[in-house]
């Protein structure tokens, strides 16, 4: 059963609307459905709100560190409520998958995304939950004749429709919680990549 959902993304308001910060508004989105509130917590690193759902204590967080020290707040927060690897959903963007895709994944690599690698370094484990939401890859915007590198593709707002696609793609993953919550993984998976 998932006990905690992280939002991965960069804090301060210059970021709020980059494409690395997909994590977040999920994170922001599945707090507001729940009516809670995401509080700071110093011991935490990062913001974080507790909810009693399906009989159980779940928790969201939102490290408050850049992305690739987010492992610093996911540890503590393992440590101290005592929840295992396989009992954490990651939320987070990627690079491999186009903009309206969302994937549920179990385990493997990170797929050289700085947060996931330093959360598996702090847990000590890959076999980790990962709610992955496409932001596309800027090689894939063949219309531009210059070349993107990758973090200041990532650092960036998404054009319009891009956002569009990005907000049906958090809807659809929205639309699945009450399965991962009541831990029927497989048809969440089945059912988002179906949609989506």
């Amino acid at each position: 059963m998932i006990q905690l959902i992280i939002g991965l993304g960069n804090p301060g308001e210059e970021h709020e609307k980059d494409r690395h910060n997909a994590g977040f508004w999920f994170v922001e989105s599945l707090a507001a459905q729940l009516q809670i509130r995401l509080e700071y917590e110093k011991r935490f690193l990062g913001y974080i709100a507790k909810a009693k759902l399906k009989g159980l204590e779940r928790y969201l967080l939102e490290p408050n560190t850049f992305m690739n020290l987010s492992g610093q707040a996911v540890g503590a927060c393992c440590r101290f409520h005592k929840i295992a690897a396989d009992s954490i959903l990651v939320v987070h963007d990627e690079l491999d998958l186009k903009p309206g895709v969302a994937r549920l994944k179990f385990g493997g690599g990170t797929g050289g995304h700085n947060g996931l690698k330093d959360i598996q370094a702090h847990l000590g484990s890959a076999e980790f939950w990962r709610l992955r939401i496409g932001i596309g890859h800027p090689r894939d915007l063949a219309s531009e004749r210059k070349v993107i590198e990758v973090v200041d593709y990532v650092l960036k707002k998404p054009r319009k429709e891009e956002q569009a696609l990005l907000e049906s793609a958090l809807d659809k993953a929205l639309d699945v919680m009450p399965l991962i919550l009541a831990g029927d993984m497989q048809n969440a998976t089945q059912t988002l990549h179906t949609h989506c």
